[in-house]
Formats: structure tokens, sequence, C-alpha cells
């Protein structure tokens, strides 16, 4: 993951440590989490195949079953 982060320009860098922070407070996890972790893999891949400008949507779209498991863990559903 870190290879594939150094190929990228600065801006680029910024924009995925912006929109991965991002997302990680919208979904209550730490970027150092299994989750960031799989939100890092992805945007740099979103990134490097030229979705910058919907980044933090594709993050959110792509990476949705999460946010769906824990609004049904933290209403109680099973």
């Amino acid at each position: 993951m870190l290879q594939s982060l150094i190929t990228l320009s600065d801006q680029d860098i910024e924009l995925v440590v912006t929109a991965v922070g991002q997302w990680c407070t919208k979904n209550h996890c730490e970027i150092d989490s299994n989750e960031g972790h799989r939100a890092l893999t992805l945007a740099i891949d979103l990134v490097q195949n030229g979705a910058r400008n919907t980044l933090l949507q594709n993050l959110t779209e792509r990476l949705c079953p999460r946010s769906g498991q824990m609004d049904a863990e933290t209403s109680g559903a099973s």
C-alpha cells in the first residue's frame, strides 16, 4: 500500500488522506484499523485510475456494507 502511495503526487496524497480521514470519521473507525486500511487502499486505486473528483463518494458507495452493518448493530437489529 505504501509503495503505491509513493507514486502519487503530493496533491494526490493530500486528497487521499483527506478523503479517507473523512470516510473514517463518518464511519466511526480509525485510519489505522482494518477498515481504514481498506479505505486507504481503495482510495489510492481510485486516484490512480482518475477518480479524483468523486473520491469520497466512491469510497462511501464501495465500502457501504460496513456502514449498513454498523447501523444494524447500533439499532439492536440482528
